[in-house]
């Protein structure tokens, strides 16, 4: 994604603007170990969480566990773009503080 590493390694912000786009053509699932929150808009794939697809044209507030599954299938043979903003968090960041 050609990011820089982020300040702290336990927590992170990313604006999905400063992202190369991913060239998504074909379904693709992912397995995330950390704590994700990501506001998106201008989401133009299908996000498939358990059996189910969602569509969120509209927009997205979605949020991830450590060891959840869940796929981005483009919208047919178009590059995955997205707009707006993602907070990483990692486990250690929740359990290991005071």
């Amino acid at each position: 994604m050609q990011l820089p590493p982020p300040e702290n390694p336990l927590i992170s912000i990313i604006n999905y603007d400063d992202i190369t786009r991913l060239p998504y053509t074909e379904p693709v699932n992912m397995v995330f170990a950390f704590y994700s929150i990501s506001l998106k808009r201008n989401f133009n794939a299908k996000l498939k969480y358990g059996q189910q697809q969602y569509d969120f044209d509209e927009g997205i507030m979605f949020f991830i566990s450590p060891g959840q599954v869940f796929g981005i299938e483009p919208k047919k043979e178009e590059t995955v773009r997205h707009s707006g903003w993602m907070l990483l968090l990692h486990p250690d960041f929740l359990w290991n503080t005071p």
